[in-house]
């Protein structure tokens, strides 16, 4: 017969064992991490106020989804991508800086530049065709991914939405290539044929190139659905599957929308309409508000597995509005330009239990601090497989409260091209930005802190802070091998902006 004392310490040896495998379990459980991708969304495209005051776009668009989730995270008032699509995501793919890595414009056709002629440069050789993780592809930066390093620290990773990673006709196309274990809807282009499933998100409805076409999404041809809301079905499905399964998943949910074609959503047109807005912008404003609830249906399938609170959530745009929108001021300029409508742009992140709800951050950060930062959250331990150089810096101490003040580490930006703008390269550092125009060889500088508008051009008044800066800019251009525009008069490239006089 078992005595009394026996069973205590029966109970108590299970009791502990119980509690040990608790703890394993906890330690070794993976976070959830979700990319919530919007394509040409500006700064103040929501109701989200980014500045400091609520501006007159924050009042004209709803977006509850995004005003939960900045009540429920942290929000990022001073976040950059680069100024257009493909560069952005191939720093966020590789954590490395467009200068370094060489995508500087927008990939589409294999070894074809969208570039046009230019009476007076010429576009370096740049990486025309994309990305890749291996072979000997011509033009395209080959590196270690994002997702491929999330798959080998035992995630799921999914691909939903646009690609835009590499040309056609290139392994880097295809985001199976490049690390996904799904791809739903991804290829070469970085816009649909068409946002209407009666359209079969064809171009074809307006005689169009099928490049355009969105593949892989046969099941809604024909049928009355919204490109935006079709993805976010596959989205879900996707995040159920990998709960049946068991398995943590990174899910890159990259909606096409809001870049054009602006197709309007009849979901949401009609009220906009109603309150005064141009058909343009109304179709604009609903494409935005289509965007924000397939966030929250996001959010909610979660919350339907009981998974929200073992899953990251970060919100960011691929650049700023295009130029057809209305300016988000009080920013100057739009996508492709170096001010900062081009390149700031909405960034949220929500990590249950880490990030303090309701905070704001001035911290800047920018596209290629992604990497770093997914591979920490993931706790990824296979940072010895990353064979380029990665740019990219973790900001997960700012999300932990860690960081009281601010780094001014200099950031960059290059763009030496002549497609629908000046060719240029921009550093920032501290509160202090400059713009090398490449045409003329003209220096802009900017404090950002005094003139958020980059109204002020102090080049000539702060001569201290504008050879500091280019000294810094020329350095960086030299040291990444970044490719510079060649003058056609002299066949030599544009000097650097500390050789300038």
């Amino acid at each position: 017969m078992i005595d009394m004392k026996t069973t205590l310490l029966f109970a108590l040896s299970m009791a502990l064992v119980s509690s040990s495998t608790m703890v394993y379990t906890q330690e070794i459980e993976k976070t959830n991490i979700i990319l919530f991708f919007v394509d040409d969304m500006g700064w103040q495209d929501t109701s989200v106020p980014f500045y400091h005051e609520t501006t007159s776009l924050n009042q004209t668009y709803h977006t509850p989804h995004m005003e939960q989730m900045a009540r429920d995270g942290m929000k990022f008032t001073q976040a950059y991508a680069c100024a257009l699509c493909s560069p952005s995501r191939i720093s966020l793919m590789t954590g490395m800086n467009a200068a370094r890595h060489q995508v500087t414009n927008w990939t589409l056709r294999k070894d074809r530049s969208p570039d046009p002629k230019h009476k007076k440069i010429t576009p370096p050789d740049w990486n025309m065709n994309g990305m890749s993780q291996g072979g000997n592809i011509p033009r395209t930066i080959k590196a270690v991914t994002l997702p491929q390093l999330l798959r080998e620290s035992g995630y799921r990773t999914i691909h939903v939405g646009k690609a835009h990673f590499g040309a056609t006709g290139t392994p880097g196309e295809d985001p199976l290539n490049l690390g996904f274990d799904v791809n739903i809807a991804g290829h070469a282009a970085g816009g649909p044929g068409s946002y209407y499933g009666t359209n079969n998100f064809s171009a074809s409805w307006r005689k169009g190139d099928a490049i355009w076409d969105v593949p892989g999404l046969e099941k809604y041809h024909g049928k009355d659905i919204y490109l935006t809301e079709a993805l976010t079905i596959e989205a879900n499905r996707e995040v159920d599957r990998a709960v049946r399964d068991d398995q943590p998943f990174y899910l890159y949910l990259s909606h096409y929308a809001i870049h054009a074609p602006w197709e309007k959503d009849d979901r949401y047109f009609q009220k906009y309409v109603d309150a005064g807005l141009s058909e343009f912008n109304s179709a604009y404003a609903s494409m935005i508000e289509g965007m924000d609830k397939s966030l929250g249906d996001i959010v909610s399938n979660l919350k339907r597995h009981g998974i929200g609170d073992n899953t990251v959530i970060i919100f960011m745009s691929d650049n700023g509005q295009p130029s057809q929108a209305a300016l988000n001021k009080p920013l100057r300029g739009h996508k492709l330009t170096p001010y900062e409508g081009g390149i700031r742009v909405p960034l949220m992140v929500y990590w249950p239990g880490v990030t303090e709800p309701g905070t704001t951050t001035g911290q800047y950060v920018i596209i290629e601090d992604l990497f770093p930062t997914i591979l920490e959250i993931a706790a990824s331990e296979h940072a010895n497989r990353i064979t380029q150089v990665v740019d990219g810096i973790s900001f997960v101490p700012h999300l932990k409260g860690m960081e009281n003040s601010k780094s001014e580490r200099a950031i960059f930006w290059h763009f030496p091209h002549t497609y629908d703008q000046f060719p240029y390269s921009t550093v920032r550092k501290g509160d202090w930005k400059l713009i090398y125009r490449h045409l003329d060889s003209s220096l802009e500088l900017y404090n950002l802190h005094q003139d958020i508008s980059e109204e002020n051009n102090l080049a000539k008044d702060e001569p201290q802070f504008k050879e500091e800066l280019a000294a810094i800019l020329s350095d960086y251009l030299r040291e990444v091998d970044a490719g510079m525009p060649c003058s056609n008069e002299t066949q030599t490239p544009v000097p650097f902006p500390d050789e300038i006089d």
